[in-house]
């Protein structure tokens, strides 16, 4: 699993890095939150739960299932002293109290869930009221989009064949069936031309009049 984690996290740094900033802040943006808790489910090396630390005055989780990865995540964390905190967890039973996170951000991790629909009933328990998720697979801007298939494309051959095959995996009818499943009150599914996100809230204010 070392080598594993060590190989996604070189990816990450040298192909992927420039769309954690990117939507760090669009998740910041679309929510209207800048302080608080918030959890990168999912957070592999860390990228991304930096670029809210640094983006914001939020305190981040960065949660992963893979112990390997969390180290990884905690040196990358050494750029942003005491607001960024690796966690070894799942999305299925996550090791956070009921009511407490006010920002979720998820990027690429739904894909590999085995139970959605559990997942997405655990992000809405720990969720504070009037707060949000978005876990999805965007790219960030359909720009970034098209130069990161490029890079891909030239270390991987199969590069489209594999993100056709992880795409069919959570099509945006089957994301809408599964959220139907988790009994999730107040979600949604945002498709973008640089990808998608499943938008879930804590509190019954309509997506029109939601915090800008």
């Amino acid at each position: 699993m070392k080598k594993s984690a060590e190989g996604f996290a070189r990816i990450a740094r040298e192909v992927f890095a420039p769309i954690y900033p990117v939507i760090a802040e669009q998740a910041l943006a679309w929510s209207g939150i800048r302080d608080g808790l918030a959890l990168d489910l999912g957070s592999g090396p860390g990228l991304l739960s930096v670029a809210l630390a640094e983006k914001s005055d939020l305190f981040v989780i960065a949660l992963d299932t893979d112990p390997a990865m969390a180290r990884i995540a905690q040196k990358t964390a050494a750029s942003s002293p005491g607001r960024v905190v690796p966690v070894i967890g799942d999305a299925h039973c996550m090791p956070i109290r009921d009511g407490t996170v006010s920002l979720v951000v998820s990027r690429g991790s739904i894909y590999f869930w085995e139970d959605r629909p559990r997942a997405f009933s655990e992000i809405e328990r720990i969720l504070r009221p009037g707060g949000v998720a978005f876990v999805g697979g965007s790219f960030g801007t359909p720009a970034l989009r098209e130069t990161i298939n490029t890079r891909m494309r030239r270390r991987n051959p199969d590069w489209d064949r594999d993100i056709a095959r992880r795409s069919g995996r959570a099509t945006p009818d089957l994301l809408r069936r599964e959220l139907g499943q988790s009994g999730v009150a107040h979600a949604r599914i945002r498709e973008e031309e640089e990808g998608l996100w499943v938008e879930i809230r804590k509190d019954p204010t309509p997506f029109s009049r939601r915090a800008r």
